[in-house]
Order: C-alpha cells, then structure tokens, then sequence
C-alpha cells in the first residue's frame, strides 16, 4: 500500500472536502459567466434603462427606485422564461442544443457588432411621470411584448444553457439575475446623483464597451459548438 493510499484510508474526509471545493470553485465560475453576461445584456441602452434614466433626472429617488424594481422585475421573469422555455426543449429535442448554439452565437456576435455600432439617444423614453400602475403597464409591455427581445433573449440565453455543465442552471440565472437587480439599482442612483452629466456621449460609450462583450461571448458559443460537433 502507498503512502498516499493509506493517507486516503484513515482521512476519507479529505478527498470529500476537495470535492467539495471544486464544486463550490465550478459553481462560482458559472455565476461570474452570468453574472458577467447579465450585466452585457441589460446595460445597452433601451426603453427599460430610459424609463430608469428619465425618471431618475427628473424625479425623487424614491420614485426612481420603485421604478427600478418595477423594470427589474419584468426583467428577470423574461429572463427566467426564455431560459427555462429553450431548456426544455433541449430535453425534448436533443439536436436542438447544436442548432441553438450555433444561431444562437451568430446572433450574438450580431447584436455586439450592433450595440458597438449605434448611437445612444436620450429622446425616448421621457413620459415617466405618471402613476404608478402605468410605468409598471408600459414596462411590461416593452419587456414581454418586444418581439425582439423575446427572440434574443430566447435565443442568447437558450444557447448559454446548452453551454452550461449538468447542475450549472441555478448559479447561471441567479448570477445572470443578481445583474439585473444590481443594475437598474445602482443606474438609478448613478443617474440621480450625476443628473445633467449623463448624456448620449457616455451612454454611446457604454454600449460600445458592452457590444464588445457580447460579442466575446458570442464568440465562445461558436467555440463550444465547434467542440461538440467535433467531439
């Protein structure tokens, strides 16, 4: 028997306890990646951040952070949907993991080259001082109701759940989740405190820096696509 043998026989912990912590190592990698992604996907500039932006200018914080919560919630239910819808699917029809991958990081790779592309404009968006119960109507409707965003979100979120190891679901959409809610939050008190400082220069910025990540991301579903056609 070796040395390293009979280290296993009287401390059997050991080998559990390293498990253990590739475990808690593999699911922290995961949430950084949607965490990471989340953060790419809500930051370009559209009308949920323009409801945020406008109402934070022009109103009290605490309005503009229950308007927040209202787009953040919208948020992360469409999320939750395209990504539990497409993986599904999956299960049901297992050549659609390849497929979706492959469309999936084309149109990835196509919105980062838009987002990169396009020019931030502050004009829309700017009728948020009315009722409460409308911003949360006007907000599910640009959120559920888009066409766009149900087709994005379904397919960038479909392809990265085919990417993702057997139990990586929940620490993806919880990372993917935790962005939302950290970024509509902290844009609202960023902007509230700013106010007139933030225009469509920076904005125009921040979409540039977020289309390159996406884009990278894109690049990666290829990557793992590539892989497992080759496998």
């Amino acid at each position: 028997m070796t040395l390293a043998e009979l280290a296993a026989l009287f401390a059997p912990d050991v080998k559990v306890k390293a498990l253990d912590k590739a475990i808690a190592r593999g699911a922290g990698t995961i949430y950084l990646q949607g965490l990471s992604l989340g953060f790419a996907y809500v930051a370009p500039i559209g009308m949920q951040n323009l409801f945020v932006i406008n109402s934070a200018m022009s109103q009290k914080l605490k309005r503009a952070m229950a308007t927040a919560l209202i787009v953040i919630f919208w948020d992360i239910s469409l999320g939750l949907a395209c990504f539990l819808g497409v993986g599904a699917l999956m299960e049901a029809l297992p050549w659609l993991k390849e497929l979706i991958l492959g469309a999936g990081g084309l149109l990835v790779v196509y919105i980062g080259v838009g987002l990169i592309r396009s020019k931030a404009d502050l004009s829309g968006g700017k009728d948020v001082n009315q009722p409460l119960w409308k911003i949360i109507g006007a907000a599910f409707i640009v959120t559920w109701l888009n066409p766009q965003a149900l087709i994005d979100g379904t397919l960038m979120l479909g392809a990265f759940r085919a990417s993702l190891p057997t139990g990586g679901d929940l620490y993806f959409i919880t990372g993917f989740a935790s962005a939302s809610f950290l970024w509509f939050n902290l844009l609202a008190i960023a902007v509230h405190l700013l106010g007139s400082r933030i225009n469509s220069h920076v904005l125009t910025l921040l979409n540039r820096v977020c289309g390159a990540v996406i884009v990278l991301y894109g690049i990666k579903l290829l990557g793992n696509l590539v892989q497992m056609v080759l496998v």
